[in-house]
């Protein structure tokens, strides 16, 4: 039977969920959508797929203390943090390291700690697929998002679909990726979705865990050599010094950048299971439960001729007069007030924030 662990990613800020979203309570340790903060959902979605001692999660020291206490099935020495942030390759070669400590040969199902997926039945059949293909072909994996619009906020992963024998998977609905893109603009997105082979990349991988060792000792050798140094520094008193060191000298790159852009063994498998990355706040109300002028509430609300639009202000009255298709987000020390279908650019506010050094709003 193989082996298999699990690796979350939950080190972010989510700056684009500003002003809910802040350094010590970022996106992931909220409570978003329903019951249960981000990665607590993220780790129940697990169950029966992969045990929580063999589930690794990494973070960064801010967050560490608040992870803790919601993750406490997780052994507290598979809680890794990074010194900084160096984007998703050394992330994920961090925690391949520490994976492969229990079980080498092992598969390991990457993925991010802020997503929502309300098909629980489907995703685990698509994960089974994908972890058992992983385990047979030495291959890596990732899951593709049937797309249901020409959605900018994602980068998107073109698959070949007519292999034929060449593919030995195909049966399983695994197809081998032909390219990946980067998030379009809204003319390149319609085209993607209208020729049928293109897919939202999700962010979620499959793959052995020494299967991805050695690719990134292919494609990202300088960052393997820092993360050697690593490797034999853990479980001894060195390990912090040498980690810190290591992620001194290591440039922040993302896996797909890193290592699946270059691989010439990368397929696909394509999810349908009610999946949303919660990117932004337009996404969030997508999500949402609506009352019948198209609005999504939380908190006391009085409305006026409001539509449309997605109100979170728990703690305070808000009166809402003659608006729509409006995001207000209120919170104890600050207030968004964004048009749905920018609430990507919320970013700059957390950007704004950090150059003028306005360290209490982060």
């Amino acid at each position: 039977m193989t082996k298999v662990c699990a690796v979350i990613m939950a080190g972010g800020v989510g700056t684009r969920f500003w002003p809910r979203s802040r350094e010590k309570s970022p996106k992931q340790l909220l409570e978003v959508l329903g019951k249960g903060t981000m990665v607590q959902n993220t780790l129940k979605r697990l169950e029966g797929i992969v045990a929580p001692h063999d589930t690794f999660v990494v973070t960064n020291r801010i967050q560490r203390g608040a992870l803790l206490k919601q993750v406490p099935s997780v052994p507290e020495e598979n809680i890794l943090d990074e010194p900084v942030g160096r984007n998703t390759a050394p992330c994920i070669g961090l925690a391949a390291l520490h994976a492969r400590r229990i079980a080498p040969d092992a598969v390991m199902v990457v993925l991010p700690a802020d997503h929502v997926i309300t098909d629980l039945a489907e995703f685990h059949r698509v994960l089974a697929v994908a972890i058992e293909t992983a385990a047979e072909s030495g291959s890596l994996l990732t899951i593709g998002i049937h797309p249901t619009r020409p959605e900018t906020g994602y980068g998107y992963i073109q698959s070949l679909t007519d292999e034929g024998a060449h593919n030995p998977y195909v049966g399983r609905g695994v197809m081998r990726v032909k390219a990946f893109a980067e998030k379009p603009n809204l003319q390149t997105a319609e085209r993607f979705l209208g020729s049928g082979d293109f897919l939202w990349n999700s962010g979620t991988f499959i793959w052995g865990v020494d299967v991805i060792l050695r690719q990134i000792e292919t494609c990202l050798p300088e960052m393997h050599g820092e993360m050697m140094k690593v490797d034999a520094a853990i479980g001894t008193q060195q390990y912090q010094s040498t980690l810190e060191k290591a992620y001194g000298v290591i440039r922040g790159i993302s896996i797909d950048y890193g290592v699946m852009e270059k691989s010439d063994n990368v397929f696909v498998i394509k999810g349908d299971f009610g999946w949303s990355d919660l990117g932004s706040w337009d996404e969030v109300y997508l999500q949402s439960g609506k009352d019948s002028s198209g609005n999504s509430i939380t908190g006391t609300v009085i409305q006026i001729e409001t539509r449309d639009s997605y109100i979170y202000s728990p703690g305070k009255l808000v009166a809402a007069i003659g608006v729509e298709d409006l995001i207000v987000v209120n919170t104890d020390d600050a207030l968004l007030i964004c048009r749905k279908g920018r609430s990507q650019e919320v970013k700059e506010v957390s950007d704004y924030l950090k150059r003028k050094q306005m360290n209490e709003y982060l």
